[in-house]
């Protein structure tokens, strides 16, 4: 019988065991095994069965064991000792700290998803992943983030498999009460309430849960509030669903009411105002128009000069590589949201249309691009790994068209993973049974730990971590198959269902096409002699959810099950449904190779192979996203890339082809090479290599690391400058504007050089170059010389870049600049001139835009 109303009956702990509880809602637990242990120590068969989750168990535990428990005083040290620990990770001083320099005292971090753990179901993949990842490595080093989300009622689908292997989808509610976070309150106990306008005269209001990650707070807004009406009371419903125009409604409670929220949470804790904002993808581009209209309606900032102020402290990251992978809204949609009666005398329409116009060659004038938006409103930019900067360049060089690609402002953080969250603990322990730390595996001191460890002891701890990943994924096959309609009867193969002693290759991962899931399946009778060989066989672990709307992904899925479902093989490969976290944290680790095939270059990153490798497995990949630049012939396996064949058959047959080749001729005999003691000396060889060449880079320290410096600071320093009292912007506005009204009057009149064709190295090249600026003066502009290597078609190839001086100012508006170029290359070699625009406070020479050339 099903009830018509749930309730949630909370646990009260006897007053010895308060700290349990909270341990239990700051999720640091999940990535500090010690506090799991304490927790598993509770009452080990319902940590069990409640999938590692503390709110779950400490509800489910009988109060009679939790009274026994708080008058053991065994356990009662335990808990008292690791919330001490707890409250000298939150409060002691540590990298970011310690640092010097003109750093941000809070730094806002939007992103649609969160992956902190299993038990928060918020994320739906990589980008909630890294987001996550992206959290939990600031809260060890320090830094002051403040994350910005929302709360899906419905998180993303669970995933299960049909008879005929079909994608299935269920949503499965979460219920605040039964998760690990607290609600806001006003100091008087009210919950705190965010609200934006919308049309007609309607509010969308969201209530504020906050999450302790660490040292990290994490605000997630929550519509489904007694005061909104039954429409917006769905607005975060679920993840990733839904119309554009319910897309648009989450982007606009993510953007404009997640900076309200900041300002409330500021308000209510006292917590320092965020200096820099960093929007994960244009999802949350939204908080520029919102930080506008404080500066505007609020502050009687005249628009240009607070878009230059919000500009100034603000970081935008593009994660795709594909245009599809982009929020396109059409301009009518926008008009009707942001413009009529819900319009904002500070932030009209029309230049809100501009900003997030493709008003650019190649570009939907119908659409409004929510990262063309993200970039015009952020002063620092970048991709998530060097080739992804590269690509990124080309896909939004329309917005800055008379610069070269690689001079597009888009700058690249390869990403990382977060080692306390993915490295499995008997890992761990391996290496502190050697001589190091929990804290080494963050340090980069990864060779010398790797050195003091055996090749038996190794090679026993990931065949221990082989066995765990057979066991867990014949659990979940035969959950999977009873959920099909299979009976007990049926699944007795299931006993006999993967070996931890073959070779053992994982792939998980989304299903959109470019991944290419079925890559393997292009010649079956092939793959079907790798499984089965009767020497070196291999076993295939596979996972991964396609878009509920992408029946094409679906298709994929299908294809790989009804292959898996073949009794002659499934024994040697399996299909997990519902890849989460959860079932991550024993696949990454179990894997002896981890396999990514992309259509290069379309993986941005790619972050799952790093978790593999920090595990001691090793890559098997086309050399995308991250792999591009870290493998080094000796950490795994390039699969040979054969982008340019423009037929896309041919391609993945040539691919697929190599793919074989090289599990057959280069991994395979590798890993059955074994020793007299039955270990393969030579496949442990490459594990310590993956590890000492791989674990220092791969981390999300080093990424964060790297934020900082590289773009937090800047963002921080620049926000400075323009924020005080807002002159600066007001003055950066008046010169954009002035600069880009009369930049067609600027000339490169005459440009004289030595006159000899032949030079020596180490000699020196002289310029002078005779320019006309009009009403500009030669503290507006910089006069540069690209100089460099030429190709046959005299296109300079990475050019340098060097400014000239001026010397002479002999008539109005007319002007002389001088210049030195080093030789200091021996070929063929070319240079030309350019005028940009220059101010102290422009990010980049690039910024506006605009560049003049020679005639």
């Amino acid at each position: 019988m099903r009830a018509i109303r749930r309730l949630t009956v909370r646990t009260v702990l006897p007053e010895p065991l308060a700290p349990l509880g909270e341990l239990m809602t700051n999720l640091r637990w999940s990535w500090h095994q010690p506090t799991r242990e304490l927790f598993a120590a509770v009452e080990p068969r319902v940590w069990e069965q409640v999938h590692h989750d503390p709110v779950r168990l400490l509800g489910e535990v009988p109060p009679e064991r939790l009274q026994e428990l708080a008058d053991d005083p065994k356990f009662l040290d335990r808990v008292r000792s690791l919330h001490e620990d707890l409250q000298r990770y939150l409060t002691e001083p540590r990298w970011y700290q310690e640092n010097d320099g003109e750093l941000p005292a809070a730094i806002a971090y939007f992103s649609p998803e969160f992956g902190i753990t299993h038990v928060l179901p918020q994320y739906s993949g990589g980008l909630g992943i890294l987001a996550g990842d992206h959290l939990k490595a600031a809260s060890d080093l320090g830094v002051p983030i403040v994350g910005v989300g929302l709360l899906y009622r419905y998180g993303y689908f669970v995933q299960s498999l049909s008879r005929e292997g079909w994608q299935q989808e269920r949503y499965p509610i979460s219920d605040p009460d039964n998760l690990p976070l607290t609600l806001l309150r006003e100091a008087d106990g009210t919950a705190a309430r965010v609200r934006i306008g919308m049309p007609g005269g309607r509010t969308l209001a969201a209530a504020i849960w906050l999450v302790h990650v660490g040292r990290v707070p994490l605000l997630l807004l929550d519509s489904n509030v007694e005061e909104n009406g039954t429409a917006e009371r769905e607005v975060t419903d679920r993840l990733y669903g839904g119309t554009g125009e319910h897309r648009l409604l989450q982007e606009m409670l993510l953007g404009i009411g997640g900076v309200r929220a900041l300002r409330v949470y500021s308000r209510v804790t006292g917590a320092p105002a965020p200096e820099v904002f960093h929007t994960n993808e244009g999802h949350a581009g939204f908080l520029g128009l919102e930080r506008i209209r404080e500066l505007t309606e609020e502050a009687g900032v005249e628009f240009d000069a607070a878009m230059e102020a919000t500009r100034s402290g603000t970081v935008f990251t593009t994660h795709t590589p594909v245009p599809a992978g982009i929020d396109r809204f059409p301009r009518e949609l926008i008009e009707q949201y942001f413009g009529g009666d819900n319009a904002s005398r500070g932030v009209p329409v029309e230049r809100i249309l501009a900003l997030g116009s493709e008003d650019y060659e190649g570009g939907d004038p119908g659409v409004f691009n929510m990262a063309v938006m993200g970039l015009r409103l952020a002063q620092r930019a970048n991709g998530v790994s060097q080739l992804h900067g590269q690509v990124s360049r080309e896909m939004f060089s329309g917005l800055w068209p008379a610069f070269d690609d690689k001079e597009v402002p888009i700058a690249a953080v390869t990403n990382g993973v977060h080692s306390p969250t993915w490295v499995a603990p008997e890992v761990m322990t391996l290496g502190e049974q050697n001589g190091s730390d929990a804290t080494a595996l963050t340090s980069g001191d990864w060779e010398s730990i790797v050195a003091r460890i055996p090749d038996d002891q190794i090679w026993s701890t990931k065949r221990l971590l082989r066995q765990r990943l057979v066991e867990d994924a014949r659990a979940r096959l035969r959950a999977s198959w009873r959920q099909r309609g299979a009976t007990e009867a049926e699944l007795g193969w299931i006993d006999d269902a993967l070996d931890p002693d073959v070779l053992t290759i994982g792939f998980a991962r989304r299903v959109p096409s470019y991944k290419r899931l079925t890559l393997m399946l292009r010649d079956p009778d092939r793959l079907k002699s790798l499984l089965l060989h009767p020497e070196r066989p291999i076993q295939l672990v596979i996972a991964g959810k396609a878009h509920p709307a992408d029946d094409g992904g679906k298709r994929l899925i299908q294809e790989m099950v009804r292959f898996a479902d073949d009794p002659e093989v499934r024994h040697r490969i399996v299909f997990l449904p519902n890849y989460d976290m959860a079932m991550a944290l024993p696949l990454y680790p179990g894997c002896d190779v981890w396999l990514n095939n992309p259509l290069r270059p379309y993986e941005a990153c790619g972050t799952s192979g790093m978790k593999a490798a920090l595990n001691g497995a090793l890559n098997l990949s086309i050399r995308d996203g991250w792999w591009d630049e870290w493998f080094d012939g000796e950490n795994g396996w390039a699969i040979p890339s054969a982008q340019g064949v423009e037929n896309t058959d041919h391609r993945d047959d040539l691919e697929a082809a190599a793919l074989y080749d090289l599990i057959e001729n280069e991994v395979a005999p590798r890993f059955y090479d074994v020793n007299r003691d039955g270990v393969p000396s030579r496949w442990v060889e490459l594990m310590r290599h993956t590890l000492t060449s791989l674990g220092p880079k791969v981390q999300a320290t080093r990424m964060v690391r790297e934020y900082v410096e590289q773009l937090y600071r800047p963002a921080a320093r620049a926000g400075h400058q323009l924020n005080s009292d807002y002159d600066g912007a007001v003055e950066l506005a008046r010169w954009k504007q002035h600069v880009r009204s009369v930049w067609h009057e600027v000339v490169i009149e005459h440009v004289e050089s030595d006159t000899t064709g032949v030079f020596e190295l180490g000699e020196s090249l002289r310029l002078r170059v005779f320019v006309f600026l009009g009403s500009l003066t030669p503290d507006d502009v910089d006069v540069q010389v690209l100089h460099g290597r030429v190709d046959e078609s005299d296109e300079l190839r990475d050019p340098h870049v060097t400014s000239l001086t001026v010397t002479e100012s002999y008539e109005p508006g007319r002007h002389r600049f001088d210049g030195d170029v080093m030789l200091d290359q021996t070929g063929a070699f070319g240079y030309t001139v350019r005028i940009v625009p220059r101010h102290e406070l422009l990010g980049n020479g690039s910024e506006l835009g605009m560049a003049t050339l020679p005639h």
